[in-house]
């Protein structure tokens, strides 16, 4: 985030920056219920394959297990990325 907009956002009445961090809370529980999603709907598509039984059997619970390891992993390495190509970016002054 600008710097600028950091001393922006310290000069706002506290009824508006509550309602900001209330905003930004928000998205953050958006943004992990959907990532949560995604992760159950791509691993249960590729891992599940019958319904015959209440419990996943063996082969199906270890393809959960690593998709889920996978997914995470990327998102984790994708965040970081992200975070190190935010920093290097120019800043307008």
């Amino acid at each position: 985030m600008d710097k600028s907009m950091i001393g922006d956002l310290d000069s706002l009445p506290e009824a508006d920056k509550l309602r900001m961090a209330a905003m930004i809370e928000q998205l953050q529980v958006r943004d992990s219920l959907r990532m949560y999603n995604s992760l159950v709907e791509r691993c249960f598509t590729d891992c599940v394959d019958s319904f015959k039984r209440k419990t996943l059997d063996k082969q199906e619970e270890t393809c959960v297990r690593r998709c889920a390891e996978k997914f995470l992993k990327h998102s984790m390495r994708v965040g970081l990325r992200f975070a190190e190509l935010n920093q290097g970016a120019p800043t307008p002054d």
